[in-house]
């Protein structure tokens, strides 16, 4: 007699595997370049450069995703309006990011009195808190958190792009 396997099993393993996976990296990877790029390719696509296409391999390199057809706006239009979306997930996608090794390594950035830190009054009890809570909350979440931020920039970039 086979059992069914448990749907829950399978979320928490989605869960936990979702730090380690390439494609988490490649959209955190798109979520950091898209800025630069888009910043970049204001002043080229002024001059004539095709930055419609440069913004369109991006979009295919990094979140895996073909935007067919040509171009309804230039690479111009989408540089300017995805320029504050790109700029709100690059600053939440290097926070967040950031917070990780900063919290697992918290004993190294810990002053002298660690007694009103948060897990304290113990170094290993601040420590134990930063670590699970900030470090490996994070490692968790974040991978989430950049898919939902690169679905929206996704969804920019296939109406202006495709």
């Amino acid at each position: 007699m086979t059992t069914a396997p448990d749907p829950t099993s399978a979320h928490a393993w989605n869960l936990v595997h979702a730090p380690f996976t390439a494609t988490t990296w490649r959209r955190t990877a798109y979520a950091l370049l898209a800025l630069p790029l888009g910043l970049a390719c204001i002043p080229l696509a002024l001059l004539g450069a095709p930055t419609a296409r440069w913004q369109r391999g991006l979009v295919r390199r990094f979140l895996g995703a073909d935007l067919d057809g040509r171009p309804r706006a230039g690479g111009l239009p989408h540089a300017l309006l995805a320029t504050p979306l790109n700029l709100v997930t690059a600053f939440i996608t290097l926070y967040g990011w950031s917070i990780v090794p900063l919290n697992i390594g918290w004993p190294l950035r810990a002053g002298d009195d660690y007694s009103d830190a948060w897990g304290g009054p113990t170094f290993a009890g601040a420590w134990a808190f930063h670590a699970v809570v900030g470090g490996i909350g994070f490692l968790l979440l974040m991978p989430w958190v950049v898919r939902g931020l690169t679905a929206v920039q996704f969804r920019v970039a296939r109406s202006l792009l495709s």
